[in-house]
């Protein structure tokens, strides 16, 4: 039995006036779609009430309610649970949720309502969730965002720094509580399901998803795995409105595929992890089994990437899609492993073979739940139903197979308190961005700064002293978001609620402070120099060193950004050297997804060197430590190479020889 499952049940005449309190106090009532909501509501609460059937009665385990409801439902009602669309898909049309009978629903990176504000947010899972209540045995619909960074889809939420820098605070205990605000914003505003934490083990810095691993270590990501507990909280928690399912991603080897393997142009997102089997123990599969049998995670999501034993002679990888020996075998069997996986964004679509043929291998190796958005394709969630209905039909798929698929799915829903409330509970609504959830954001940036280089005691910094603030990175707060921030790719254009770093260190100097980006400015007599210099944001993909690059954000016209190299800019470069010729002293900021490489006559000219990582919204956190007010406690959370060449690069390797070793980490302070 899944230990955060509630069996419990508060019954007779208070349990009803609670549901039905509950339903008023979380009912919309401003537009016409939230008011036909609340009529659903009520009428589902009341048949409930009357507990009509046994998976209706909240009194009853999960254990009991799943085979009853598994029971009653036909072909075509299972293969629509098992089937998540996009949010766009569905938004012109909801009733395709009920004509469908889908299961779930999500938005991917950047997919929101019109109106990017909570309210509107809830507004529309609740019209969503209305479809579904409309059907015939009134399934619950599931939603699912990507809150990896906080729920950063949504303007006004908290933004934390990304997994890399929270890998480098070491501090478990911190990682689990922002996982609970994210729950809490994140539910507040609608979704009920994150597909968060990865636990991924970057092992190439090339990968432009290194920045969502919280290290190259999988003991650390094992240890920050505790984020997992924030989100879905203690045992019986997870109907609670400041909890949501968690996600333990991508199952398994992403971090390790090998550079030039990549799927389609990227370069290493997607490619192909050539390990030993105990290579892959270790590396890869370590992180899951604490966040199974520790952390009790809800849902696993497969990787897009292949792995390829070389046990046996490389040449034969397999998708993890397809991979029932892990999948089945492994997560399920091996490591008991009873919540659902779902499916990564198309991800069926690189399997070998005909579409019937990647459904039925998928289906067949394990996945439960299928995200099939259209994505400007012909194939899209209509014609997985279809595919999958006909695979059954055909028995190339086991009726048994799509029943314990169905069941862990129900099951989630059951523990997530969604038969009896499955509207949006907004009495948390104006929690998100609040100043105390700010404040733990603030800390957690603080606790993130790695501090490499501190010549002469540079930092911290004296309150009084006159600061020359210059490069490309200081007043933006789309940078210091990075991916995965109000659309999939981030930008640097992006403005949402918070401080920049330059902000936070006007707010913490008494002295003057000059601004110019470029340093084109005369530095003041006597003036300290902090440059910020660093990447511009992206994410899966066109994040990869050598790999695509991206232009297509709304505003940005078709012009693609500059190419991801790991090495500073020309204008960044021109920026430390100016300022660290003429200034008293001289400190980098680094903001970035990863390590930036630091030629050795440059590293000469500076006096200290920061790791600020992609704080998030809370740039004050980074002035916190700049003029010590927190002390620097960061601990590097990857190897620091001294060139891109040098590339794969980590502790413990033969020939180990980085500019700063994996762990490095000054203090100052006490």
């Amino acid at each position: 039995m899944r230990s955060h499952r509630r069996r419990g049940a508060i019954g007779g005449a208070s349990a009803l006036a609670g549901l039905l309190c509950a339903t008023l106090l979380v009912t919309p009532a401003s537009t016409a779609a939230a008011s036909t909501a609340a009529d659903t509501a009520a009428h589902t609460t009341t048949i409930r009430a009357d507990h009509a059937l046994p998976y209706q009665n909240p009194r009853l385990s999960t254990d009991t309610r799943v085979p009853d409801l598994l029971a009653r439902m036909t072909l075509a009602e299972k293969v629509g649970q098992m089937t998540q669309a996009e949010r766009a898909d569905v938004a012109a049309d909801p009733g395709q949720i009920a004509e469908l009978g889908l299961g779930s629903v999500l938005s991917g990176g950047g997919s929101t309502p019109a109106e990017n504000t909570p309210e509107a947010w809830a507004d529309t899972v609740d019209a969503f969730q209305e479809q579904a209540l409309s059907t015939r045995l009134g399934i619950p619909l599931l939603y699912g965002v990507d809150s990896v960074h906080g729920h950063g889809n949504l303007d006004g939420a908290t933004v934390f720094p990304h997994n890399i820098g929270l890998g480098a605070t070491r501090d478990p205990k911190l990682a689990e509580r922002i996982g609970h605000i994210t729950a809490e914003e994140t539910r507040a505003s609608g979704p009920q399901w994150t597909f968060a934490p990865c636990i991924c083990v970057a092992r190439d810095d090339r990968w432009g998803r290194t920045y969502e691993s919280f290290g190259e270590d999988p003991k650390l990501a094992a240890s920050m795995s505790q984020m997992i507990e924030g989100f879905q909280g203690d045992r019986g928690e997870l109907d609670d409105p400041d909890r949501v399912l968690a996600t333990a991603k991508h199952f398994a080897g992403d971090g390790l595929t090998t550079f030039g393997t990549g799927e389609g142009d990227y370069t290493i997102d997607q490619g192909i992890t050539q390990a030993s089997r105990a290579e892959f123990e270790k590396l890869a599969l370590t992180p899951y089994v604490t966040a199974i049998k520790k952390h009790d995670v809800g849902s696993v999501m497969p990787s897009f990437s292949s792995v390829d034993w070389t046990d046996d002679g490389l040449g034969n990888p397999v998708k993890m899609h397809a991979h029932k020996e892990l999948v089945t075998g492994w997560l399920k069997q091996k490591q008991g492993f009873d919540g659902l996986v779902i499916s990564d964004w198309r991800a069926i679509h690189q399997i070998p073979g005909t579409y019937a043929e990647q459904v039925a291998t998928s289906v067949n190796a394990g996945v439960d739940m299928f995200m099939e958005p259209f994505s400007g394709d012909t194939v899209g969630y209509p014609q997985f139903i279809e595919t999958l209905t006909a695979a059954v039909e055909d028995g190339v798929v086991p009726m048994a197979r799509i029943d314990d698929a169905v069941s862990r799915i129900l099951a989630a829903k059951f523990d997530l308190g969604l038969f009896e409330k499955p509207f949006t509970d907004r009495r948390n609504i104006d929690e998100i961005g609040s100043a105390d959830h700010r404040r733990v954001a603030r800390e957690a940036v603080a606790k993130s700064q790695v501090l490499l280089k501190n010549r002469r005691h540079t930092l911290p910094l004296s309150g009084h002293d006159e600061v020359y603030v210059a490069g490309s990175k200081a007043d933006s707060i789309g940078d210091q978001a990075g991916g995965w921030t109000i659309t999939w790719q981030g930008n640097s254009t992006h403005q949402i609620p918070g401080d920049t770093i330059l902000d936070g260190i006007e707010s913490a100097a008494r002295g003057e402070v000059t601004h110019s980006p470029d340093a084109s400015v005369p530095v003041p007599a006597g003036a300290h120099g902090v440059v910020v210099v660093g990447e511009h944001p992206y994410a899966e993909g066109f994040g990869d060193v050598g790999g695509p690059r991206w232009g297509y954000d709304p505003g940005e016209g078709g012009v693609q950004r500059p190419a991801l190299t790991m090495q500073l800019s020309d204008a960044d470069t021109a920026a430390i050297e100016k300022v660290c010729a003429a200034a008293a002293t001289c400190t980098v900021l680094v903001v970035s997804g990863r390590p930036m490489i630091i030629p050795p006559e440059l590293l000469g000219q500076i006096d200290a060197l920061v790791a600020s990582w992609l704080p998030g919204s809370e740039g004050r956190g980074v002035a916190d430590v700049l003029f010590g007010k927190r002390p620097f406690t960061g601990k590097l959370p990857v190897t620091w190479p001294r060139s891109v060449d040098q590339e794969p690069i980590n502790v413990g390797d033969s020939d180990y020889d980085p500019l700063f070793a994996y762990g490095h980490g000054l203090r100052t302070g006490r």
